[in-house]
């Protein structure tokens, strides 16, 4: 099993290009179309897609505590 990744969009652009270099399963959220959602939309976004969410955000986890 590998580990599937949903980036945020505060994770620069260059992070996820040298993941998907690596061939490490990424997805942003520019990709999903979803970059002028709100956090909980996009936790909630990344539970459905059963990925994990990576983020520079330091509120995300406030969210993901209260989640």
């Amino acid at each position: 099993m590998s580990l599937a990744f949903y980036l945020d969009h505060h994770v620069p652009a260059a992070i996820a290009d040298g993941l998907q270099q690596l061939q490490v399963d990424v997805l942003t959220v520019a990709e999903d179309v979803k970059a002028d959602w709100d956090d909980d939309q996009l936790l909630a976004r990344a539970l459905e897609l059963e990925r994990i969410v990576f983020t520079q955000d330091r509120d995300f986890l406030v969210l993901a505590a209260r989640w």
